[in-house]
Protein backbone atom coordinates (compact mmCIF):
# COMPACT_ATOMS: atom_id res chain seq x y z
CA UNK A 1 0.00 0.00 0.00
CA UNK A 2 1.63 3.41 -0.93
CA UNK A 3 1.76 5.95 1.10
CA UNK A 4 -1.59 8.41 -0.33
CA UNK A 5 -3.10 5.27 -0.07
CA UNK A 6 -2.90 5.10 3.31
CA UNK A 7 -4.22 8.51 4.02
CA UNK A 8 -7.09 7.47 2.48
CA UNK A 9 -10.14 6.32 4.33
CA UNK A 10 -13.59 4.92 2.35
CA UNK A 11 -17.03 4.75 4.09
CA UNK A 12 -16.62 5.27 7.38
CA UNK A 13 -19.31 5.47 9.56
CA UNK A 14 -19.76 8.99 11.74
CA UNK A 15 -21.14 11.20 13.57
CA UNK A 16 -20.98 15.02 12.69
CA UNK A 17 -20.05 16.78 16.55
CA UNK A 18 -19.48 20.43 15.44
CA UNK A 19 -19.04 22.37 12.38
CA UNK A 20 -17.77 25.79 11.79
CA UNK A 21 -17.48 28.14 8.86
CA UNK A 22 -13.82 27.98 7.04
CA UNK A 23 -12.57 30.91 4.40
CA UNK A 24 -15.64 32.10 2.27
CA UNK A 25 -17.34 28.51 1.11
CA UNK A 26 -16.00 25.53 3.41
CA UNK A 27 -16.36 23.75 6.99
CA UNK A 28 -14.13 22.64 9.31
CA UNK A 29 -15.93 19.38 10.96
CA UNK A 30 -15.02 17.91 13.96
CA UNK A 31 -16.70 14.38 13.64
CA UNK A 32 -16.86 11.02 15.78
CA UNK A 33 -15.89 8.29 13.49
CA UNK A 34 -16.28 4.43 14.59
CA UNK A 35 -12.96 3.33 13.80
CA UNK A 36 -10.72 6.18 13.94
CA UNK A 37 -12.06 8.20 16.61
CA UNK A 38 -12.21 12.05 16.76
CA UNK A 39 -11.28 13.89 14.01
CA UNK A 40 -11.14 17.44 12.00
CA UNK A 41 -12.07 17.66 8.68
CA UNK A 42 -12.59 19.97 6.24
CA UNK A 43 -15.43 20.13 3.71
CA UNK A 44 -14.70 22.43 0.63
CA UNK A 45 -17.19 24.02 -1.02
CA UNK A 46 -20.08 22.33 1.66
CA UNK A 47 -21.56 26.07 2.02
CA UNK A 48 -22.06 26.71 -1.41
CA UNK A 49 -25.72 26.82 -2.67
CA UNK A 50 -25.58 24.20 -5.08
CA UNK A 51 -23.65 21.52 -2.76
CA UNK A 52 -24.02 17.81 -2.81
CA UNK A 53 -23.27 18.40 0.85
CA UNK A 54 -25.56 21.19 2.03
CA UNK A 55 -28.56 19.39 4.24
CA UNK A 56 -25.87 15.93 4.27
CA UNK A 57 -23.52 17.06 7.06
CA UNK A 58 -26.17 17.03 9.76
CA UNK A 59 -25.35 16.80 13.74
CA UNK A 60 -26.73 13.57 15.46
CA UNK A 61 -27.39 11.43 11.99
CA UNK A 62 -25.21 8.16 10.92
CA UNK A 63 -23.53 9.15 7.80
CA UNK A 64 -20.73 7.12 5.85
CA UNK A 65 -17.64 9.85 5.43
CA UNK A 66 -15.10 9.35 3.03
CA UNK A 67 -11.55 11.76 3.46
CA UNK A 68 -7.66 11.84 2.72
CA UNK A 69 -4.84 13.36 4.37
CA UNK A 70 -2.81 13.49 7.21
CA UNK A 71 -1.79 16.28 9.92
CA UNK A 72 -4.34 17.93 11.84
CA UNK A 73 -6.78 18.32 9.42
CA UNK A 74 -8.33 15.74 6.48
CA UNK A 75 -10.04 16.62 3.79
CA UNK A 76 -13.53 15.52 2.90
CA UNK A 77 -14.05 13.16 -0.54
CA UNK A 78 -17.65 12.36 0.30
CA UNK A 79 -20.50 12.33 3.04
CA UNK A 80 -23.59 10.43 2.57
CA UNK A 81 -26.52 9.95 5.03
CA UNK A 82 -26.91 6.67 6.20
CA UNK A 83 -30.99 7.04 8.16
CA UNK A 84 -31.98 5.60 10.87
CA UNK A 85 -32.08 8.08 12.96
CA UNK A 86 -34.90 10.25 13.79
CA UNK A 87 -34.35 13.85 14.12
CA UNK A 88 -34.25 15.46 18.07
CA UNK A 89 -36.58 17.73 18.99
CA UNK A 90 -36.85 20.06 22.15
CA UNK A 91 -34.80 19.05 25.14
CA UNK A 92 -34.11 15.88 23.36
CA UNK A 93 -31.78 18.08 20.80
CA UNK A 94 -30.29 19.90 24.24
CA UNK A 95 -29.32 16.75 25.51
CA UNK A 96 -28.21 15.88 22.18
CA UNK A 97 -25.60 19.00 22.43
CA UNK A 98 -24.75 18.60 25.72
CA UNK A 99 -23.80 14.76 24.55
CA UNK A 100 -21.47 16.34 22.06
CA UNK A 101 -19.71 19.15 24.00
CA UNK A 102 -18.60 16.13 26.44
CA UNK A 103 -17.07 14.25 23.61
CA UNK A 104 -15.48 17.11 22.17
CA UNK A 105 -14.09 18.59 25.50
CA UNK A 106 -13.08 14.86 26.99
CA UNK A 107 -11.86 12.65 23.52
CA UNK A 108 -8.85 12.86 22.82
CA UNK A 109 -8.32 13.00 18.82
CA UNK A 110 -6.98 10.10 16.94
CA UNK A 111 -8.31 7.63 19.33
CA UNK A 112 -10.69 5.67 18.48
CA UNK A 113 -13.67 3.82 21.02
CA UNK A 114 -15.71 1.61 18.94
CA UNK A 115 -17.83 0.68 21.64
CA UNK A 116 -18.39 4.53 22.85
CA UNK A 117 -19.40 5.32 19.36
CA UNK A 118 -21.53 2.27 19.41
CA UNK A 119 -23.25 3.16 22.58
CA UNK A 120 -23.21 7.11 21.71
CA UNK A 121 -25.76 6.12 18.75
CA UNK A 122 -27.63 3.84 21.28
CA UNK A 123 -27.91 6.95 23.19
CA UNK A 124 -29.29 9.17 20.41
CA UNK A 125 -32.03 6.84 19.74
CA UNK A 126 -32.88 6.75 23.31
CA UNK A 127 -33.05 10.40 23.31
CA UNK A 128 -35.45 10.21 20.35
CA UNK A 129 -37.74 7.68 21.70
CA UNK A 130 -37.86 7.79 25.33
CA UNK A 131 -38.75 10.74 27.63
CA UNK A 132 -36.89 10.44 30.78
CA UNK A 133 -33.89 11.92 29.14
CA UNK A 134 -32.26 12.37 32.48
CA UNK A 135 -31.81 8.79 33.06
CA UNK A 136 -30.60 8.67 29.93
CA UNK A 137 -27.54 11.27 29.90
CA UNK A 138 -26.60 9.69 33.24
CA UNK A 139 -26.48 6.16 32.09
CA UNK A 140 -24.33 7.84 28.84
CA UNK A 141 -21.88 10.21 31.59
CA UNK A 142 -21.11 7.14 33.17
CA UNK A 143 -20.19 5.01 29.80
CA UNK A 144 -17.92 7.51 28.63
CA UNK A 145 -15.83 7.98 31.81
CA UNK A 146 -15.63 4.18 31.84
CA UNK A 147 -14.26 4.05 28.37
CA UNK A 148 -11.97 7.00 29.18
CA UNK A 149 -10.49 4.55 32.07
CA UNK A 150 -12.20 6.78 34.90
CA UNK A 151 -14.47 3.83 35.80
CA UNK A 152 -16.88 4.33 38.80
CA UNK A 153 -16.77 2.04 41.46
CA UNK A 154 -20.14 1.59 42.88
CA UNK A 155 -20.83 -1.28 44.77
CA UNK A 156 -18.10 -1.69 46.90
CA UNK A 157 -16.17 0.83 49.53
CA UNK A 158 -12.72 2.33 48.75
CA UNK A 159 -9.95 0.54 49.78
CA UNK A 160 -11.30 -2.44 52.00
CA UNK A 161 -14.14 -3.80 49.33
CA UNK A 162 -16.42 -4.01 51.27
CA UNK A 163 -20.17 -4.09 49.61
CA UNK A 164 -21.90 -1.27 49.70
CA UNK A 165 -24.83 -1.36 51.55
CA UNK A 166 -28.40 0.26 50.87
CA UNK A 167 -29.41 1.17 54.38
CA UNK A 168 -25.92 3.14 55.07
CA UNK A 169 -24.45 6.66 53.99
CA UNK A 170 -21.34 7.47 51.79
CA UNK A 171 -19.06 10.00 50.73
CA UNK A 172 -17.91 10.03 47.10
CA UNK A 173 -14.27 10.82 46.91
CA UNK A 174 -13.30 12.00 43.47
CA UNK A 175 -10.29 9.44 42.33
CA UNK A 176 -11.04 7.23 45.81
CA UNK A 177 -14.58 6.13 45.30
CA UNK A 178 -17.24 5.41 48.58
CA UNK A 179 -16.21 6.08 51.95
CA UNK A 180 -18.33 5.53 55.01
CA UNK A 181 -19.84 8.76 56.02
CA UNK A 182 -17.91 9.21 59.03
CA UNK A 183 -19.17 12.91 59.04
CA UNK A 184 -16.19 14.44 57.89
CA UNK A 185 -17.52 17.02 55.48
CA UNK A 186 -14.60 17.90 53.67
CA UNK A 187 -14.85 14.47 52.13
CA UNK A 188 -16.08 14.14 49.21
CA UNK A 189 -20.10 14.27 48.20
CA UNK A 190 -22.79 12.61 50.71
CA UNK A 191 -24.63 10.10 48.89
CA UNK A 192 -26.98 7.18 50.17
CA UNK A 193 -25.76 3.21 49.81
CA UNK A 194 -29.43 3.04 47.37
CA UNK A 195 -28.14 5.49 44.95
CA UNK A 196 -24.75 4.08 44.02
CA UNK A 197 -26.25 0.64 43.58
CA UNK A 198 -28.87 1.91 41.61
CA UNK A 199 -26.25 3.92 39.51
CA UNK A 200 -24.58 0.69 38.97
CA UNK A 201 -27.91 -1.05 37.66
CA UNK A 202 -28.55 2.08 35.68
CA UNK A 203 -31.76 2.42 37.62
CA UNK A 204 -33.04 6.13 37.63
CA UNK A 205 -36.57 5.30 38.67
CA UNK A 206 -36.22 6.82 42.50
CA UNK A 207 -36.29 10.64 42.65
CA UNK A 208 -33.12 10.22 45.42
CA UNK A 209 -31.28 8.35 43.36
CA UNK A 210 -31.89 10.73 40.04
CA UNK A 211 -30.75 13.99 42.38
CA UNK A 212 -27.83 12.27 43.78
CA UNK A 213 -26.65 10.95 40.78
CA UNK A 214 -26.90 13.60 38.79
CA UNK A 215 -24.68 15.87 41.39
CA UNK A 216 -22.22 12.97 41.95
CA UNK A 217 -22.05 13.39 37.94
CA UNK A 218 -21.18 16.63 37.72
CA UNK A 219 -18.72 17.15 40.35
CA UNK A 220 -16.66 14.01 38.51
CA UNK A 221 -16.89 15.44 35.26
CA UNK A 222 -15.61 18.99 36.18
CA UNK A 223 -13.10 17.26 37.88
CA UNK A 224 -12.09 15.22 34.55
CA UNK A 225 -13.03 18.56 32.43
CA UNK A 226 -10.26 20.66 34.54
CA UNK A 227 -13.54 23.04 35.69
CA UNK A 228 -14.38 23.92 32.25
CA UNK A 229 -17.91 24.86 32.02
CA UNK A 230 -20.54 23.07 29.79
CA UNK A 231 -22.47 25.88 27.73
CA UNK A 232 -25.10 23.27 27.29
CA UNK A 233 -25.32 22.35 30.62
CA UNK A 234 -26.60 25.58 31.93
CA UNK A 235 -29.42 25.62 28.49
CA UNK A 236 -30.83 22.28 29.81
CA UNK A 237 -31.11 23.63 33.59
CA UNK A 238 -32.59 26.29 32.36
CA UNK A 239 -34.96 24.28 30.00
CA UNK A 240 -35.77 21.84 32.03
CA UNK A 241 -34.31 20.57 35.64
CA UNK A 242 -32.16 17.18 34.29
Amino acid sequence: MTAANRNKHQDELAFVLHSYPFRETSLILDVLSRKHGRLAIVARGARRPKSSLRGVLMNFQPLSLSWFGKGEVRTLHSAEWQGGQPYLQGTALMCGFYLNELLLNLLARDDAHEQLFDYYRATLYRLAHETDHAATLRCFEKHLLQELGYAMVLDREAGNGRAIQAERGYRYAVERGALPDDGDARIGLPVLGKTLLDMAADDYADPVTAQQSKQLMRVLLNHHLGGKPLHTRELIKDLQKL
